[in-house]
């Protein structure tokens, strides 16, 4: 209408209704000074199940979600999605899948809704420029943690446990 619009962002009973997990246990937030700043590759790895419900509300990134379950039929692929706040996606990323963000403008935020407690012990990750992957992220990476530079090729970790 006039006004503008108005629109639930997260129903627990439409989850449920498609089987994915509905429970948040907490939400977070990622602010991001610099276009091309690189977030991930990483998850939380058994028993610790970790849903997310992602949403860019400021600037925009691609989110790159990676599965790394060693008993997927789809192992090793991954999907890129752009999520901005004008498109107003989100992008649900179910237990045990890897992710990451590059942000595509300065001064970018995502939104994480989380089903479950972060713990460090159960953080993994994997190099987001590991060729396995064939990743083609669309601008050079300006910003990058120690951490998330120096995680290990696929190939050194065997087939990931899920």
């Amino acid at each position: 209408d006039d006004r503008g619009f108005f629109s639930h962002l997260f129903c627990a009973n439409e989850f449920k209704e498609h089987g994915l997990l509905s429970n948040v246990a907490r939400v977070d937030v990622a602010y991001n000074y610099a276009r091309g700043t690189l977030r991930g590759i990483h998850r939380q790895v058994p028993p610790n199940v970790e849903a997310k419900l992602v949403r860019c509300t400021r600037g925009a990134v691609v989110m790159v979600a990676l599965d790394v379950r060693p008993e997927s039929g789809t192992y090793g692929d991954h999907v890129m999605v752009q999520l901005s706040a004008d498109n107003r996606r989100a992008l649900f990323l179910p237990p045990f899948i890897a992710h990451g963000f590059q942000t595509l403008a300065d001064n970018t935020e995502v939104l994480y809704q989380v089903s479950g407690v972060y713990e460090t012990e159960e953080e993994q990750g994997f190099r987001w420029d590991d060729p396995q992957f064939g990743i083609d992220w669309p601008l050079p990476v300006s910003v990058i943690s120690d951490k998330d530079a120096n995680w290990p090729m696929l190939a050194s970790v065997g087939r990931a446990a899920s």
